[in-house]
């Protein structure tokens, strides 16, 4: 082998061993690029809070006047039940207590006039007894000093003026209480009575009114669970409603990153199809770790444990773009 081939040969192997190492370096800097980077944000979804708005009484449904997807405002009548047994129930305390304030105000007076004017008569014929006995005691006593009759004739008419002088009081102190009204305890016993039945009419008020429930707040009717003609059971909720306020983000965060959040911080809430981002702030982080639902589990999201964390839109119409369910981004504020 002359010089020049073992040259040649130096220099082919060379430059095969150089081209090794530069497809070894490119297949590095590949591999890095196909390295997947850490999350920009942590995935979640929407979640609402929905009021199941039931009846306190029972009753057959009369009135639905909404349905699944309406938007009501606050006070808005939701739905009504038919109430007979209720309505019977307050005019028989409307009656109870009537009957207990004519009581009360009875207790009050005294005798009717037409007693009264009986008890007068009676009175004036008592004073006449009594004057027509008064002069027949002074006849007698005169007669008595003439001689005229004997002292027992003055004795029988001084006992007979004695017997209209008595008459008179009674008659006298009976006008008098006639006027008076009860007397104090019956009175305090009729105010308690009256008290307690208009109570009741408090009672049977208040159950009627709730057969008529309204909307607490502005919503979504988000489910209706009975229809018109069906019986519905004292605290058996009617429908679902949701308010834009009990709307909210729930994500999942690993614990290595929980150290950069805090209750009340800044975020940011994006979905798809909801426009610009939605200021939201943290209002609930977990105290214990949980393994990675499967709704939001993907290759760039492979915590085996994670916190969970809830954000609410600061505005209430940036509530209302969320919907249940919904996938959504969260990243904080910068």
């Amino acid at each position: 082998m002359t010089h020049d081939v073992q040259f040649k040969r130096i220099s082919a192997c060379r430059s095969a061993h150089i081209g090794t190492g530069l497809i070894g370096a490119g297949l590095l800097c590949l591999l890095a690029a196909c390295k997947p980077a850490p999350p920009s944000a942590w995935a979640g979804y929407v979640e609402g809070e929905p009021l199941y708005l039931a009846a306190p009484v029972a009753g057959r449904l009369a009135e639905l006047p909404v349905q699944v997807g309406d938007t009501v405002v606050a006070q808005q009548v939701l739905f009504v039940l038919e109430g007979a047994v209720e309505r019977a129930a307050d005019a028989e305390a409307q009656a109870r207590a009537d009957s207990a304030r004519a009581q009360l105000a009875d207790a009050g007076k005294g005798r009717r006039p037409e007693e009264l004017a009986v008890s007068e008569a009676q009175l004036r014929q008592a004073r006449s007894a009594r004057a027509l006995a008064q002069a027949d005691l002074q006849r007698q006593q005169e007669l008595l000093t003439r001689n005229f009759v004997a002292r027992a004739a003055v004795e029988d008419a001084q006992l007979k003026f004695d017997q209209a002088q008595a008459r008179v009081g009674e008659l006298e102190a009976a006008l008098k209480t006639a006027h008076l009204p009860a007397r104090e305890d019956e009175r305090q016993s009729a105010r308690e009575l009256a008290l307690a039945a208009a109570r009741l009419r408090e009672q049977s008020q208040w159950r009627l009114s709730q057969t008529r429930q309204s909307a607490p707040e502005a919503g979504v009717i988000q489910d209706v669970f009975y229809r018109p003609g069906e019986w519905v059971a004292a605290g058996q909720p009617v429908l679902a409603l949701l308010p834009p306020a009990r709307r909210k983000a729930r994500f999942y965060v690993p614990e290595a990153q929980l150290g950069r959040l805090a209750l009340k911080q800044a975020v940011r809430l994006s979905c798809d199809g909801c426009g610009a981002p939605i200021a939201a702030q943290i209002s609930f982080i977990s105290a214990q770790a949980e393994y990675t639902p499967p709704v939001i589990y993907s290759n760039e999201q492979r915590a085996k444990l994670v916190f969970m964390v809830e954000a609410r839109p600061v505005q209430l119409q940036d509530a209302e773009r969320l919907h249940p369910g919904q996938p959504m981004d969260v990243r904080v504020q910068p």
